[in-house]
Formats: structure tokens, C-alpha cells, sequence
């Protein structure tokens, strides 16, 4: 007698056509060490590895030569970014040296518009977004979550788009959760939060929401046992994708009996 595999392992993680077992994106900076970062990977099973080509080409040659073995020791899908760049001309010739350096079309495209919170250039993002999709590029745009941009990435071709719970490395969770809700409310195409999540809790929330993945960096890599860390959020994404796909109860205004009470107990009769 054969068992029924669980929903979750129904209803893998599509992006641009490509299927992906993990719904965790996880970065690779601000380790403690080298196998530090390579014990997460191996304990969180993520679907990508995000890597900075400015770390991969400005850390040195031994240095960067290092970094790249590690992540090919990893065998986990990379996904370039182009972190730190301010200009779309800037963010474009990086992701097309990304392609040559990491032998892939994937990108996470990073165009700040403001140092202090490194928000999002909104303003620029689409037509950054528009020309690499039409140079061939599969592109993850990492954005706010504020609806009408989200929505303008999805008509120039993108097809996911990566919304801020909060802003990069503060770890408070999602700050706006009704905008949030609202955006996985309007939008058909996968949701990946990248960037302000903190706690395991945090991801398992928004997956409870029906976001499609998460991306995590600094919660891990800052955590004091990031391995540990690592499968705690992995554990969690997993978690409140399984609570979507489930169907959570709604939430009710007064207090429910969780046991109907059928008649009178037989001891109340003279």
C-alpha cells in the first residue's frame, strides 16, 4: 500500500520555467568563515546561492579564486546580483559580466536609488529590468512593495519580482504587511521576499501568506550558530508553505467551543 507524498513536494518552485525542490534563496557574505558558509548550504539545501561579482572580481585573485571553488564545491544554482550599483548603465554592464564570469542568465537585479536604507531606484528599475529580459537575461528584481512597481516589472517581462519586507540587513520582519498581503493578492507570479527578514518566524509568515520563496542573507550569516540558523529557516519556509497549501482557518471574533456540547450530561437528571 503505496502513501500519498505530501502537497509540498506537489508543487515545486517555478521560476522562468526552471523547477527548483527548496523554496530558499540564500546568500553567501558576511560568514564567519568559508566552511562556516558551506555547512549552512549544506544544512538549508537552498535553490540558489546569490553572489556578488564585485566580491568576485575585487576580492583578489587567490581570494576570489577561493570563493568560486567554494561555490562550485556547493552545487547549488548561483545567482549573480548586481549589488551596489547606482545607475542602470552600471547595473546592466555588471550583469553582463556576471554572465560571463558565472556562466548563467540568472540575475538578481540591485539598482539603488538611496544609500541610507538602499531602497530600490523605483524609478529606474523597470527599464533596467526591460532591457537585460531583452538581452536574454531571467531576471529577479529586488523591489518594495509597493504594488504599481511591482506590477509595471511584471508587464516588461519579468516573471517574479522580489519585494522588501523591510529595508536590507535590519532583520525587523515585514513592515507592511497589508501591503504585502495585498501584492500576493494581485499578482500571478511567484513572490519572493528578499531582504529584512530576521526570524525564522518571519519567513514562515509570509510563506503562510502564499509567497512562493524566500531570500535570506544577514539572519544567517550574523546569527550566533548560523548553521543552526540555516535549518531553523529552512524548516520554517517549508513549514508555512505547507500551512498555504493546507488552508489556514479564519480568524473569528469571539471565542468558538472546540467540543459541541450534544445535550445535557446524563449526572444533571433527578
Amino acid at each position: 500500500m503505496s502513501m500519498e507524498l505530501p502537497m509540498s513536494t506537489s508543487s515545486p518552485l517555478t521560476l522562468y520555467g526552471e523547477t527548483f525542490t527548496s523554496r530558499l534563496l540564500l546568500g553567501t557574505s558576511r560568514y564567519p568563515s568559508p566552511s562556516v558558509l558551506l555547512a549552512a548550504i549544506e544544512r538549508a539545501q537552498p535553490a540558489m546561492l546569490t553572489a556578488s561579482l564585485r566580491r568576485q572580481t575585487g576580492a583578489g585573485g587567490e581570494a576570489s579564486q577561493s570563493f568560486w571553488n567554494l561555490l562550485r564545491e556547493a552545487k547549488v544554482p548561483v545567482l549573480p546580483n548586481t549589488a551596489g550599483c547606482h545607475s542602470m548603465q552600471e547595473a546592466i554592464t555588471t550583469a553582463e559580466m556576471a554572465r560571463e564570469v558565472f556562466h548563467t542568465d540568472w540575475i538578481k537585479l540591485e539598482l539603488i536609488g538611496d544609500d541610507y536604507t538602499l531602497q530600490p531606484d523605483t524609478l529606474n528599475l523597470p527599464e533596467a529590468a526591460s532591457r537585460l529580459i531583452k538581452a536574454g537575461f531571467k531576471v529577479l528584481p529586488y523591489c518594495t512593495e509597493d504594488l504599481v512597481l511591482c506590477q509595471r516589472l511584471v508587464d516588461v517581462g519579468c516573471q517574479a519580482v522580489m519585494p522588501w519586507a523591510a529595508p536590507i540587513g535590519t532583520g525587523k520582519g515585514p513592515v507592511n504587511p497589508t501591503a504585502l498581503r495585498t501584492l500576493r493578492e494581485r499578482l500571478q507570479v511567484p513572490l519572493i521576499v528578499d531582504a529584512g527578514l530576521g526570524l525564522p518566524s518571519h519567513a514562515c509568515q509570509v510563506m503562510e501568506w502564499g509567497y512562493d520563496a524566500v531570500l535570506l542573507n544577514t539572519a544567517v550569516a550574523l546569527a550566533q550558530d548560523p548553521v543552526a540558523m540555516a535549518g531553523a529557516f529552512a524548516d520554517a519556509v517549508q513549514a508555512g508553505h505547507n500551512a498555504f497549501l493546507a488552508g489556514a482557518m479564519q480568524a473569528q471574533e469571539t471565542a468558538q467551543p472546540s467540543t459541541p456540547v450534544l445535550g445535557t450530561p446524563f449526572w444533571h437528571h433527578s
